[in-house]
């Protein structure tokens, strides 16, 4: 590896921890590591150039938002070299990603997903005008199945074939990707929470049942973005070989709007055999949905109806919660923070209504003496 290599490698490392810290910087292992941080990047860059570069332990709990699901949490170390990696590969293969592929990425998210299908629902029904038909596909177990080695196949060929300029040396970022793919989070994390947790948690939903040679934990950075690129094809796939123009998806949640009923009917068997065929993947038999546009839908936390569209009653149940559960000792910053996080998504849809009898039936009884409130309920200010 040249000496302008090495030089870049430690600058990166650098400004992956700093990407890192971001919204990280008052929990414990953040602090921790920020102690004399800057000799520590210095041997994490030394480790990782001298390829003695070890995974940490994780710590593996069970989060029952917004649904149940095991989650392992890399070490802070390790979760500066996620970034590090990330920092590389995400625009190589942001060039290559469909647009409608959500998740984990740049300017995407879960509020774009939604405006994405009710533009779908707008133009496949000529706004509303024509019968068109919604289809919902969920793939079983998602990242407990992906296969390793096929991944780490994709990985090297998107990176190999991409005609850009690559500002780093490629076969040291392919060996530490490998490292990161086929480390097994479950030989070597902390148990945090209670055992009961586990109980009624599907064998596919963890990573612990997970077989030989699959699956990627939930909760690093990288496993979002391995993710998108296991199905990248299959995007490209349902857009270009089955014409599917009103094509969506958020990890492993997929839809597609067409005005004929029987074609989406047709192609639920096709995808089902490319994605067991070409990813070893399984489409989840009860999570197979066909409606009528004027129904509604749900997805990413929203319901998505002609000319409307509202957040689900698990977000208005949150959002309660929250409210409910704080007393006046509680953080004045950590209230306006959470607070303005939701109505400025529920500003989006159409919630007026809500936020409204929220904040005066609740809020203000509570709170009224410390925050003002807009007059249109999207924002609230310490007084």
């Amino acid at each position: 590896m040249g000496t302008f290599f090495k030089k870049q490698i430690l600058y990166d490392l650098f400004r992956a921890y700093y990407h890192a810290r971001k919204n990280k910087r008052n929990t414990i292992n953040a602090l921790r590591f920020e102690i004399d941080y800057e000799t520590k990047l210095f041997q994490l860059y030394e480790d990782l150039i001298s390829e003695k570069y070890e995974i940490g332990p994780s710590i593996c709990f069970i989060s029952f938002n917004p649904v149940k699901r095991e989650v392992f949490a890399a070490d802070f170390r390790d979760r500066i070299v996620h970034h590090f990696i990330y920092n590389y590969i995400s625009p190589i293969f942001e060039k290559i990603f469909i647009n409608d592929c959500y998740s984990c990425r740049p300017q995407k998210g879960t509020s774009y997903g939604i405006k994405r299908l009710d533009h779908f629902i707008r133009s496949c029904s000529e706004n509303y005008s024509r019968d068109c038909y919604i289809l919902k596909l969920d793939i079983r177990g998602y990242f407990m199945t992906i296969n390793k080695t096929l991944l780490c196949e994709k990985i090297e060929k998107g990176i190999k074939n991409f005609s850009g300029k690559i500002d780093f040396e490629v076969d040291f970022l392919l060996r530490l990707i490998d490292k990161i793919i086929f480390h097994n989070p479950t030989k070597n994390c902390r148990i945090k929470g209670k055992k009961e947790n586990w109980s009624g948690l599907p064998k596919s939903k963890s990573l612990f049942f997970a077989g030989e040679n699959k699956g990627l934990p939930i909760g690093n950075l990288t496993s979002q973005l391995f993710g998108n690129i296991y199905l990248n094809n299959f995007d490209h796939f349902v857009k270009c070989k089955l014409g599917c123009r009103y094509y969506g998806r958020y990890v492993d949640d997929i839809v597609v709007v067409h005005e004929s009923k029987e074609y989406l009917k047709l192609i639920v068997s096709v995808i089902k055999n490319y994605l067991k065929e070409k990813l070893f993947l399984e489409l989840h038999p009860n999570k197979i949905y066909l409606q009528y546009f004027h129904n509604g839908v749900r997805f990413l936390g929203a319901i998505i109806k002609p000319f409307r569209i509202y957040i689900t009653n698990r977000i208005k149940g949150k959002f309660f919660k929250k409210i409910v559960s704080w007393h006046g000792f509680s953080p004045h910053q950590k209230i306006l923070s959470c607070v303005n996080s939701y109505l400025g998504m529920m500003r989006c849809y159409r919630t007026y209504k809500l936020r409204k009898k929220i904040m005066v039936e609740i809020f203000l009884p509570k709170f009224g003496r410390c925050f003002n409130v807009a007059s249109d309920f999207c924002v609230i200010k310490e007084i």
